[in-house]
């Protein structure tokens, strides 16, 4: 095993680095930032993250999210770096590896968000609103220059004179879109009008969204982007995918894994779903202990998983919150209105400054090389899943939702 020096931050891996190597003796005492490298496929094995456990430095499957204990066959600094939350997985597979070693998340952010419809134009009402102490400004841009001229008026007439730090929102151009700390999609291309749905509207709008999406996607490889590319269209689990994908393939359309980094790349639509459930779970004396014990997993759409409890699992209950979440904006379409203000602010607005302010939050991240929405939360570290003792069965479930995301699009 050989141990590098890098300024204030410990590298551990088996491969020969041109780096200061240092003796394992030297490091005893050392209470820092300590990675672990290795070369692993970028199609199926994350860039960086958090290490929960020893488990998941090798192969990368949903048993992520499962509690592990740790193997002694590591060594004892990286052991004792992992007990105390400070251990981080590197894969040196990437030309950019020290590049995500020296990164770090900026105190204030700059957010740009393209696509300025029913969520776009309500998500950044919601950043300026509760944004102040984390978001430094809100870039934004559309096709109809009508609609920017619209929000800037708008969103910088939202003033509480008690809170003066509200981000101001400002036109950026559309190749000035990267030039941020966090990217937000939210264009929306043919979404079914009310009355008219014939099958899972958000699937309906994954044609469109993709084509879109993948120009963006390619922008983001040209402008070297570094941050957050933050999914709000539907369905977001698969548009994750082709960011991925559309990033990380050169001009002859060959994958070279030179575009974003699998951890850069967040979907957001499970934050809602979580808050339906909560308000469902609310009206029954049984699961009104949703919020503190329950949790959502998967897609914004078919697949979707709620748990009742994770310490009480009661099927029965679990599959009446899964069904009426599932549902939910077919109930508002019926009333006759598209179901966007709770997406928009709880998956969105809300969900992105979690992110941003090192909060769980609920989004879709890579694991194993589909996107699949859990709780999790973005630390120092890297992306920090939230671990389970699984209930009985619950786990075959999860599995079928993620063999389900990853057979629609690979």
């Amino acid at each position: 095993m050989n141990y590098y020096k890098l300024k204030d931050k410990v590298l551990i891996t088996n491969e020969d680095l041109s780096f200061e190597k240092v003796c394992e003796g030297d490091l005893k005492n050392f209470n820092g930032h300590v990675f672990y490298g290795d070369k692993k496929p970028l199609d199926s094995f994350r860039s960086f993250f958090k290490i929960n456990s020893t488990e998941d430095l090798k192969e990368e499957t949903l048993e992520i999210l499962k509690n592990h204990k740790n193997s002694n066959d590591y060594p004892s600094i990286l052991l004792n770096a992992i007990n105390e939350n400070r251990a981080s997985f590197v894969n040196l597979n990437n030309d950019s590896f020290k590049d995500i070693i020296n990164n770090c998340n900026p105190k204030k952010w700059r957010v740009n968000v393209v696509g300025l419809g029913d969520v776009g134009g309500t998500l950044i009402t919601g950043l300026r609103l509760l944004g102040g102490d984390i978001v430094e400004s809100i870039g934004i841009f559309d096709l109809d220059k009508n609609k920017i001229d619209r929000w800037i008026f708008e969103c910088n007439q939202i003033l509480d004179i008690n809170n003066p730090t509200a981000p101001y929102i400002e036109e950026v151009k559309e190749d000035e879109l990267f030039n941020c700390n966090m990217f937000v999609f939210c264009v929306s291309v043919g979404v079914p009008e009310v009355g008219r749905e014939k099958e899972d509207v958000r699937l309906v709008q994954f044609g469109g969204n993709k084509k879109v999406l993948s120009l963006y996607a390619k922008k983001a490889r040209e402008n070297n982007f570094t941050g957050i590319f933050s999914v709000v269209s539907d369905p977001v689990d698969l548009l994750c995918k082709v960011a991925f994908n559309e990033s990380n393939k050169n001009s002859n359309g060959e994958f070279d894994f030179k575009g974003l980094k699998s951890h850069q790349i967040k979907g957001f639509g499970l934050g809602v779903m979580n808050a339906r459930a909560n308000h469902f779970a609310m009206e029954n004396l049984e699961t009104k202990n949703y919020l503190e014990e329950g949790r959502a997993f998967g897609p914004h759409g078919e697949g979707l998983l709620i748990i009742n409890s994770m310490t009480n699992y009661n099927e029965d209950l679990s599959n009446m919150l899964t069904h009426k979440t599932k549902t939910a904006n077919l109930k508002i379409r019926s009333a006759g209105f598209k179901p966007y203000i709770a997406p928009a602010l709880s998956s969105g607005s809300i969900s992105l400054i979690a992110t941003m302010s090192g909060k769980w939050h609920y989004s879709a991240n890579f694991i194993g090389g589909t996107f699949m929405g859990c709780k999790n939360i973005e630390t120092p570290y890297g992306t920090c899943i939230e671990t389970y003792d699984f209930p009985s069965n619950v786990f075959e479930k999860l599995q079928n939702t993620y063999d389900y995301l990853n057979s629609i699009y690979k």
